[in-house]
């Protein structure tokens, strides 16, 4: 790829800090001057709704913002993108996950092979394992179908399955469920296999390399678990061909190293492969995802990546000016960089996405977390937010204070669905309606505020007037859908892959390497020894991780 272009050496960049200098927005009297603001920064993708109208813009700073996003090439490597080409430059690889969700009659190359067929051929082997195990064909080692699903992985092998499935969860076939284990922490293991029935458990291993320390010793303690159980109950005899015969009863794995899955004891027959043109956080919609289509089923996981191809399709072809990821995105470069806002809320007014902030946080943190741009040169400007959240009204109780009067910008997106899945009622009440006046409700105050005459109007003392006003001009942005489906929880997933995107071209940076994960991991290894007591180890570390590790040493209990 070329050199990227310095967005703080553009015409646009330069009008932008002219207009963020020369104007301040106030939405009250924007919202009172216009009123075709509200239709004119509303817009639609697929069943998405989005209304960017309470966000500190005017025309002409949108304008500016669509040149910028021109000025810097953001048409030109989406569409490299969407070709195939080695955006991912520091790993010299194509960025293809759009294609794990393309119709089997698109066609994309990458070094002369076209990858859609691949894709589609891993697909039907998921999907008719999935059948396998929904309908009961498939049964542990006792001859009793599967009743849990236990997914092993960490990283993007986990995130994206877990809040997908917690999303979804109205489309769970009845008699199955999900359990997710990622963290090395054994309690994540113990926890989590207690109260299971082993003769009714199937794990998934999610490691492409089936190297993953994490995942690789959860693993391995849950095929412990398996065992130790079911011999203990007398489900097995101790012999090393029961074992065998258990393990590959109770363990498939997503991965290409078959010869590692083979060593486990996992049939290589039931391994589901992906590629390194998928990264790990944009993989839910791959093999990763097999958790999703055992327990929503093939039906609603096609559904799911319909949704984002929709999405997809939006972002590929829209106009700038109407084209809803790359305006949301650059929204954000215009609060990181000429507000200095640093932090980036995401507040679902829907319970089933209640992980869906944490699945944001590797999305847009481990994307864009990059002080070099993808030539290896220093950024130019500020990079990344830190992206935070909690389901409504659950925050509002909690941190909203700090978005309505702090002394920081927070920037939020607002989410919120039409119809929900549990309508019930409170006497005469509906409670979704309650639930979604709350949502209507802290827009509208964030954006216009309270104001001191307001606020001596409702016969406020004086001494603490100044308490009660609320400043306003905090920008929101509102998702709303009319209901939380499998296509539309893939449509907000493919929105936020390309806002993330859209902000990574204009900063310059490859959003798709993770470099910054490998060196706290590498030095884990080498102090890994010093933790189990050899000195010579310790001694070679810092003099507080000689002090911190001493003290595990002198408190550990046994």
């Amino acid at each position: 790829m070329s050199t990227p272009i310095d967005a703080t050496s553009t015409q646009a960049w330069a009008r932008l800090t002219q207009l963020r200098q020369g104007r301040d927005i106030d939405l009250r009297r924007a919202f009172d001057e216009d009123p075709g603001r509200v239709e004119r920064l509303t817009f639609t993708a697929a069943d998405l709704f989005v209304d960017l109208s309470k966000n500190l813009v005017d025309t002409d700073i949108v304008a500016a913002l669509v040149d910028l996003a021109g000025q810097v090439g953001l048409t030109e490597r989406r569409d490299a993108m969407f070709a195939g080409e080695r955006i991912n430059v520091t790993e010299d690889r194509a960025v293809l996950h759009t294609a794990l969700r393309d119709p089997s009659d698109v066609h994309v190359d990458v070094d002369g092979e076209d990858v859609v067929p691949l894709v589609h051929e891993v697909l039907a082997k998921v999907y008719a394992f999935a059948e396998k195990v929904r309908s009961g064909e498939w049964v542990g080692v006792t001859g009793k179908r599967i009743e849990t699903v236990v997914n092993i992985g960490i990283g993007g092998s986990d995130l994206g399955p877990v809040m997908v499935y917690e999303a979804l969860k109205p489309y769970v076939q009845q008699g199955l469920s999900a359990r997710f284990i990622s963290n090395i922490d054994p309690t994540d293991v113990a926890e989590n296999t207690k109260d299971l029935d082993p003769e009714t458990t199937l794990f998934i291993v999610a490691s492409k390399t089936f190297t993953t320390l994490e995942t690789l010793t959860n693993a391995r303690l849950s095929r412990t678990w398996l065992l130790d159980t079911l011999i203990s109950a007398g489900a097995i005899d101790a012999s090393d061909s029961a074992r065998s015969e258990a393990v590959s009863k109770h363990f498939v794995a997503v991965s290409t190293a078959l010869d590692k899955v083979e060593a486990f004891g996992i049939d290589p027959a039931n391994a589901f492969g992906f590629w390194d043109w998928v990264g790990g956080r944009y993989s839910v919609d791959s093999a990763i995802g097999t958790s999703l289509v055992v327990t929503i089923g093939p039906g609603s996981f096609s559904d799911f990546l319909a949704g984002m191809h929709a999405i997809d399709r939006h972002f590929a072809e829209t106009d700038l000016a109407s084209n809803i990821p790359a305006l949301m995105g650059l929204l954000n470069v215009w609060y990181v960089n000429f507000f200095d806002a640093q932090s980036h809320a995401v507040l679902p007014y829907a319970q089933y996405l209640h992980r869906f902030a944490a699945y944001l946080q590797q999305l847009t943190m481990e994307s864009n977390g990059k002080s070099v741009r993808w030539d290896g040169s220093p950024v130019t400007t500020a990079t990344g937010e830190v992206f935070w959240g909690e389901p409504g009204t659950n925050g509002q109780h909690a941190f909203y204070q700090l978005i309505h009067q702090g002394t920081r910008l927070i920037p939020a997106d607002f989410i919120a669905v039409a119809t929900p899945a549990n309508p019930l009622v409170d006497g005469d009440k509906d409670v979704h309606e309650l639930f979604l006046a709350n949502f209507f409700a802290q827009t509208a105050a964030l954006a216009f505020g309270k104001t001191a005459d307001e606020v001596r109007a409702e016969g406020t003392a004086e001494a603490i007037v100044p308490a009660r006003v609320f400043p306003g001009n905090r920008p929101t942005t509102s998702i709303m859908a009319p209901a939380l489906t499998p296509s539309v929880v893939g449509q907000l997933i493919a929105l936020y892959e390309h806002v993330t995107f859209t902000q990574g071209v204009v900063w310059g940076i490859d959003s798709f390497d993770q470099w910054g994960v490998e060196l706290g991991k590498q030095l884990a290894q080498q102090v890994t020894p010093a933790v189990a007591g050899d000195e010579a180890a310790l001694e070679k570390q810092d003099a507080s991780t000689q002090s911190l590790v001493r003290y595990y040493r002198s408190h550990r209990q046994r």
